[in-house]
């Protein structure tokens, strides 16, 4: 897949399950939090479930490189919230099959 589109997906699955909600904190920037709020995705994808599971879902989304990014980062608790931990643990051992990848 060429940098353009794979980064085009990336774009996609943060939209989709609306990774932006992890950098809305009152300590940003009054301007850089007002454009977070501007997203047009904010309104079409509401975010239904927990932020831990969004990312669990997300890194599923984009594939077995951020899988095993998961993973790694799931055995780093004192690196993350608990909920986020725990979800990402499910990265162990419940992940969807995924297509194997034929160089060509």
């Amino acid at each position: 897949m060429r940098p353009v589109f794979r980064s085009i997906k990336i774009g996609w699955v943060i939209a989709r399950y609306r990774l932006d909600t992890f950098f809305l904190h009152p300590s940003l920037p009054w301007l850089a939090r007002m454009m977070l709020y501007l997203l047009p995705w904010r309104y079409i994808f509401p975010a239904r479930e927990s932020g831990a599971v969004r990312l669990r879902l997300a890194l599923e989304a984009l594939g077995p490189v951020f899988i095993k990014f998961g993973q790694m980062l799931s055995t780093r608790r004192d690196l993350l919230p608990d909920d986020i931990a725990v979800e990402l643990a499910r990265l162990q051992d419940n992940v969807p099959p995924f297509p194997a990848y034929k160089p060509g």
